[in-house]
């Protein structure tokens, strides 16, 4: 019958007119004054006394607020987390990557000569832009320097800047994913409510010192002579 269709589909319309709103406004949405007088913790006495212009714009429903995103303490973000002092410049990470998007520079140290020369590390840069996030390198890491980050909040409208590089990575926050890190479950570590500035708790064993590369070195000739 003519029609039918049309009724059917203004049916489901009306239907999910009046059911709960599922969509967020991000990273800031609109309340009313109720929600902002929840948010704030302050009742709406308070906040007529304290801000008449907010106050009126809660009548209208027009007072926006911070939104906050719960997510998985495993969840990777489009950033990654470097621990430098826990990098020994294998370039594991660089080989393992299916993209090649992880350039590492090095230059000789001069130092542990004698059990192989330790290297000091000139560029460490990951092109997120080119980067699938797949995990791969962070497992490839033998002393857990890199981790997946937790950040999604890195949109540029210029390719370069999409570059991580080693003063980047030096320098902003350490909040690593728990993602192929079990220690940090085990912790009960959640990046989304701290940060983890000290690189002894992000590795499930400590990078060798000079003197113990040395006497493994050392241990090894005399069992292999």
């Amino acid at each position: 019958m003519l029609g039918i269709g049309l009724i059917k589909g203004l049916s489901v319309t009306f239907k999910n007119l009046f059911t709960p709103i599922f969509t967020i406004q991000y990273p800031d949405k609109k309340v009313g004054l109720l929600a902002y007088s929840k948010h704030i913790n302050k009742s709406i006495f308070q906040i007529l006394k304290e801000n008449p212009k907010i106050f009126l714009m809660g009548i209208i429903g027009m007072v926006t607020i911070p939104v906050k995103i719960d997510q998985f303490p495993r969840f990777r973000g489009n950033e990654f987390v470097w621990y430098d002092d826990r990098c020994t410049a294998c370039a594991s990470c660089a080989k393992y990557c299916p993209l090649g998007i992880i350039e590492i520079v090095t230059h000789p140290a001069g130092e542990n000569m004698q059990a192989g020369e330790n290297y000091a590390i000139d560029k460490f840069d990951i092109d997120t832009g080119r980067c699938m996030f797949c995990g791969l390198c962070v497992e490839a890491c033998p002393y857990d320097a890199l981790h997946m980050g937790t950040d999604f909040e890195r949109g540029n409208y210029s390719r370069v800047n999409l570059v991580l590089d080693k003063e980047t990575l030096t320098s902003q926050d350490k909040n690593p994913s728990s993602w192929f890190r079990p220690q940090f479950e085990s912790n009960e570590y959640n990046p989304w409510e701290e940060s983890m500035s000290n690189s002894k708790d992000a590795g499930r064993h400590e990078k060798p010192s000079y003197q113990k590369i040395k006497e493994k070195w050392v241990n090894k000739r005399k069992t292999d002579g």
